[in-house]
């Protein structure tokens, strides 16, 4: 079944600067968790066929999050979020970083800055995200690497988690 919720994805390349305004039909305690907590994070952050798998998560400001993206193989693709701001069931700031398993940053990519604002309307939760980068080039270089379809994707994967729990 296709979804009517809300996605609205753009890009502001004089800001190096993606929007993204999704909407979730579920509650704002539920969907905070989904974002907050590393055992429902695994269940969805990671467009199929990967998974997320959290090797740690301190969900605090100063924490971290250390998390691969492993594919059917078995290769793993390791990220960070380093926590940098934290307004409870209202909005969290971290730097997402590409590094290596023990979270030693890779110099190929520079981190993206991520304000992820949640409020809550009706029987829907809207989750607003900025993903802030350094320089334009690096914001096409995420743009061309399939962020949209990657973000898109991985959406709808916590639709899932929701419609399940009804």
């Amino acid at each position: 079944m296709e979804s009517n919720l809300l996605m609205n994805f753009t890009v502001d390349k004089e800001n190096k600067t993606v929007n993204i305004k999704r909407e979730f039909r579920a509650s704002l305690s539920d969907v905070w968790s989904a974002w907050t907590e590393a055992e429902i994070l695994d269940q969805w952050w990671a467009p199929a066929p990967f998974k997320s798998q959290t090797k740690s998560m301190e969900f605090k400001e100063g924490g971290r999050r250390l998390y691969a993206m492993v594919g059917l193989e078995g290769e793993e693709r390791w990220s960070s979020f380093d926590y940098t701001s934290i307004s409870p069931k209202t909005n969290f700031k971290y730097a997402s970083t590409f590094c290596d398993s023990e979270g030693n940053p890779n110099s190929e990519f520079a981190s993206s800055y991520w304000s992820v604002s949640f409020s809550e309307q009706d029987n829907s939760t809207f989750v607003d995200i900025a993903i802030k980068r350094d320089s334009l080039p690096e914001l096409e270089k995420l743009i061309e690497m399939g962020f949209k379809e990657g973000i898109t994707v991985t959406m709808k994967s916590l639709d899932k988690i929701f419609e399940n729990r009804k």
